[in-house]
């Protein structure tokens, strides 16, 4: 099964956060799957690291890559498909890292985990509680 997680899933994924519910570990951690984190919740980490929103404890370059790699994560680029999705989708939410989210998860019809309930007003396969 193909997986997108949230960056906030990631996040607390890697810092073992009670946050995450036992069920999500479990698909992250099961290797059948392909677990894919997109290059814009990598961005969102940057920006929220070096404005102070975000401390990972290790420096950001090294800890992305050694995390992605550790976890047998992989990268999911921005397609022209996605940005262009993106244009038609209704305003239930204004963040734009999350946005493109709903649309990578959307244009390649890949489950994504996250705990924003915003996101359950789009036609996308959502999974959390």
């Amino acid at each position: 099964m193909r997986v997108l997680i949230d960056t906030h899933v990631f996040i607390w994924y890697v810092q073992s956060s009670d946050r995450l519910p036992s069920f999500v570990t479990a698909i992250i951690n099961d290797g059948r799957n392909d677990i894919l984190l997109s290059i814009a919740s990598v961005w969102e980490m940057a920006i929220k690291q070096s404005t102070g929103k975000l401390n990972l404890g290790n420096p950001y370059a090294s800890f992305i890559s050694e995390q992605m790699k550790l976890n047998s994560m992989e990268l999911l680029p921005v397609r022209l498909e996605h940005l262009n999705l993106i244009t038609t989708l209704p305003l239930h939410h204004r963040d734009p890292f999350d946005r493109l989210l709903i649309a990578q998860a959307i244009a390649e019809d890949i489950l994504f985990i996250s705990a924003d309930s915003v996101f359950s007003l789009y036609p996308v396969r959502l999974m959390w509680e």
